[in-house]
């Protein structure tokens, strides 16, 4: 197999939409304290902040193994509701969120956007690329998933709870 090929395996692009019955300050607010993920994101295990612009990020869902990469923030716009960051580690790439109220008759509240396109680094799982590629789409679907349950409990807390 030709490295382009192998390369090709390697390669993710997820999206995943969260709707959330909160307003959109409160939601991006939230989001960009990167550090803060572990207390409500269950497979965000730790965030180490480097300095005030990213931080080391150990991440595990359902597979027994655990990723760890840096993110390093290129864009913070509240104005127009976006966060992004470059990531380097056992994936890298870039990961953004987009924050926008929700549109639509009777529609309140927010939607997220959570792109990320990144290649494998990792030797285990690139070793692994094409055998276990539906388990690795379907390990972080299953991620984001609790991560936007998790933060919909959040934002439903009292503030002084949280």
């Amino acid at each position: 197999m030709d490295r382009s090929h192998g390369d090709r395996w390697n390669r993710y692009r997820f999206r995943s939409v969260w709707d959330l019955d909160a307003p959109p300050a409160r939601v991006y607010s939230v989001l960009e304290q990167a550090g803060d993920y572990p207390r409500w994101w269950p497979q965000v295990r730790a965030v180490e902040e480097v300095d005030g612009y990213g931080g080391t990020l150990r991440i595990r869902s359902v597979l027994p193994y655990e990723i760890r990469t840096t993110a390093t923030e290129l864009l913070r716009d509240p104005g127009r509701g976006l966060l992004e960051a470059a990531l380097h580690g056992d994936i890298e790439g870039w990961a953004r969120w987009t924050v926008r109220a929700r549109r639509g008759p009777g529609r309140s509240g927010t939607r997220a956007l959570y792109e990320q396109e990144v290649e494998v680094r990792s030797p285990l799982l690139r070793r692994l690329a094409l055998p276990a590629r539906p388990v690795f789409r379907l390990n972080h679907a299953l991620m984001m998933r609790a991560g936007r349950q998790a933060l919909a409990a959040r934002l439903a807390a009292p503030p002084e709870a949280v």
